[in-house]
């Protein structure tokens, strides 16, 4: 498969799916495995594996084993979030910070109150 830049908004949804299933079988021949051995191993019948390469649709569940067969989890790496904290949300952190420690000593500070 190339690597050049896709422009996945103006593809359709079977666009899509035909990539993702051609992905799916250039990495199973490049590894030499044929549809039975890579649907044994994810547990899946045959026939999805092959529907799935055919960008005929499955369940993500289905992809997601198969990815894991064939060692390519990492693809889904672009689904990471990552929380980022906006500058105006540091400086009030920053604000909150203690500066000073203070004297726990409550004996000498404050009288002893007898009810």
């Amino acid at each position: 498969m190339e690597k050049a830049s896709i422009d996945w908004y103006s593809m359709s949804d079977k666009g899509v799916l035909n990539l993702i299933g051609q992905f799916i079988q250039e990495t199973r021949l490049q590894q030499n495995k044929t549809q039975q051995q890579v649907a044994d191993s994810a547990g899946i019948n045959r026939s999805t594996v092959g529907q799935i390469e055919k960008g005929n649709g499955g369940t993500l569940l289905s992809l997601l084993q198969i990815l894991r067969v064939l060692e390519q989890l990492p693809v889904l790496q672009s689904f990471k979030t990552e929380q980022k904290i906006s500058p105006l949300q540091l400086a009030k952190l920053e604000q909150q910070k203690r500066q000073r420690a203070r004297n726990n000593d409550t004996s000498t500070n404050s009288p002893k109150v007898n009810w």
